[in-house]
């Protein structure tokens, strides 16, 4: 579990400068169809990606504890991010700060549920 925690806050780090430095903005908040796309396209790249690349063990109960521990500091770190979001993107418009927290919400959501997904190796 302290693996996929270290693992989880390198990629938060990661994905935090690339966003801080991106030219690219998020959608603003009264385009309900791109965020929408975004979201559902944010879902399914994450539920593949952790369903196919993460192992899942025999016991599902670690495994689960693992994937907590992955999305841990996004869900921790993103939530304080979205508080004081002109302060942590200022590249960003203020206005976006709600589709950002949805979005890291469903980044996450897409993950654990691929993981969850996943039946136990015999």
């Amino acid at each position: 579990m302290k693996r996929a925690l270290a693992v989880g806050v390198l990629l938060w780090l990661v994905a935090t400068v690339i966003l801080r430095l991106s030219p690219v903005r998020l959608p603003d908040p009264s385009r309900a169809a791109a965020i929408l796309v975004l979201y559902a396209a944010s879902f399914a790249l994450l539920f593949v990606l952790i369903r196919t690349l993460v192992a899942r063990p025999a016991g599902g109960a670690d495994s689960v504890r693992a994937g907590v521990a992955l999305f841990l500091p996004t869900l921790v770190l993103d939530a304080l991010a979205s508080a004081f979001f002109p302060a942590a993107y200022p590249n960003f418009s203020p206005a976006s700060a709600g589709v950002f927290g949805g979005w890291m919400l469903i980044c996450c959501g897409g993950g654990l549920a691929g993981l969850v997904s996943r039946p136990p190796r015999a």
